[in-house]
């Protein structure tokens, strides 16, 4: 097995990646119904014209990043900034749909029986990297058929064109600009062709999605044919990859994800959250079971999250769920991807419902949570329309302040209660 670029220093990247740091002009607040448009009016103020003023400007300054003059050439030949990738980066599933919609579609019956077959298809090989490993072939194939439907859908969207597109875009603009330097070094490198070097829009590819920076760390040539091909029809670069990925990441052998519990009547709602952990034993202690009635087994702390709210299903995550949240930050991806590989495996489905009259904020709603909860002195670290821990940590600070329960999510019902209470 050959990993690629040694002599490259760079830093470890996930696949889609949650800043929640950027900040954003506000927006007015009555009428925010129906969708927003602000990824659109964002765009419209983006011109061809600049972006290929930009983009001269990156080709000048890259033969001074060590990018040959024929590699710009041969990679930028066509390339024009696409506004649709930049609506899209605004809008991404796991961060804009409630749970249990993503779930619906990320665990279907079809994707796990799907899931089912590709395991049995690819069992000597999923059975190899799991002795190599030690990250359990569900789990690999769990990712592999979320980001790319077990190898059927890669992505046809010329990588090069999708970075340069995002890296323009100034919300993450610098952390893409870095993701199209190590992108024209893999091609540089003659590592696949800038036909074969495409995937999804935001710039990650292959059977499992790797960015740049996670194919330079973590690629390898595991099929021993001397190129680590993550692109092709055969799987098995990519599959290894992304187990090296997770061991790299921290993933402990024998340990869970997470998994679903029951909470007794009565539970402190504060305590749910990444930054509370505590021993099985010590949450047995507290009432909560698994959703058999039965006392969690020890595998080392673990937090409770609640996805939906405190009238949705609840989980107790352990060390291996922050491992995953290397490949993907948003929690909805990472339930997702355990939920799938323990139904690929046999497992039952969530049992617990979801309060599914909720409809999910949109951008703009999203925003104003954050900016109303902010200057109420309940601080989200930055306001960008992505609900991720900061905000939830900041929305439970306000219910418990308001005496309701401090389960942390969001819904149009919290934006009323905002609206209300001003400031």
């Amino acid at each position: 097995m050959r990993r690629v670029f040694r002599t490259f220093a760079v830093p470890v990247a996930v696949l889609a990646l949650a800043d929640s740091t950027g900040a954003v002009e506000r927006s007015p607040r009555p009428a925010l119904r129906p969708p927003a448009t602000e990824a659109a009016q964002e765009t419209g103020r983006m011109t061809q014209g600049d972006f290929e003023a930009w983009l001269a400007a990156y080709r000048a300054r890259a033969p001074g990043r060590g990018i040959a003059p024929d590699t710009l050439a041969s990679a930028f030949a066509g390339v024009r900034f696409d506004p649709a990738i930049v609506a899209k980066d605004r809008n991404q599933a796991e961060f804009t749909k409630m749970i249990w919609t993503y779930l619906d579609t990320a665990v279907s019956e079809a994707r796990v029986a799907a899931g089912r077959r590709a395991v049995t298809a690819n069992r000597a090989l999923l059975d190899r990297i799991e002795a190599d490993y030690a990250v359990p072939a569900e789990i690999v194939a769990a990712i592999w058929g979320l980001e790319s439907a077990y190898g059927a859908v890669r992505g046809d969207t010329y990588t090069i064109g999708a970075l340069a597109t995002l890296a323009y875009d100034e919300r993450r603009g610098p952390f893409f600009a870095h993701q199209l330097e190590v992108a024209l070094k893999i091609l540089q490198a003659g590592e696949v062709t800038p036909e074969r070097m495409t995937g999804s829009w935001a710039g990650a590819m292959g059977h499992t999605q790797f960015l740049p920076t996670s194919y330079i760390v973590h690629a390898v040539d595991y099929d021993g044919d001397g190129r680590c091909d993550i692109w092709g029809d055969d799987p098995a670069d990519a599959l290894a990859s992304t187990a090296a990925f997770l061991k790299s990441a921290g993933w402990v052998a024998g340990q869970p994800w997470g998994l679903e519990v029951t909470l007794p009547e009565g539970f402190d709602h504060a305590l749910a959250g990444h930054p509370t952990k505590k021993l099985p034993t010590e949450w047995a202690a507290l009432g909560v079971t698994d959703t058999a009635g039965n006392a969690v087994p020890d595998h080392g702390p673990a937090s409770v999250i609640l996805p939906g709210g405190w009238e949705g299903a609840a989980f107790m995550i352990f060390d291996n769920f922050a491992a995953l949240e290397r490949y993907n930050p948003a929690d909805a991806y990472v339930i997702a991807v355990g939920h799938l590989a323990d139904r690929i495996a046999g497992g039952e489905t969530i049992r617990h419902g979801w309060p599914r009259r909720h409809q999910a904020p949109v951008l703009a709603e999203r925003i104003e949570i954050q900016q109303r909860l902010t200057e109420s002195g309940f601080t989200t670290q930055g306001v960008d329309g992505r609900i991720g821990p900061d905000t939830i940590d900041a929305i439970r600070a306000w219910q418990k302040a308001r005496g309701e329960i401090p389960d942390g999510f969001a819904t149009l019902e919290l934006l009323d209660m905002l609206r209300v209470d001003g400031p």
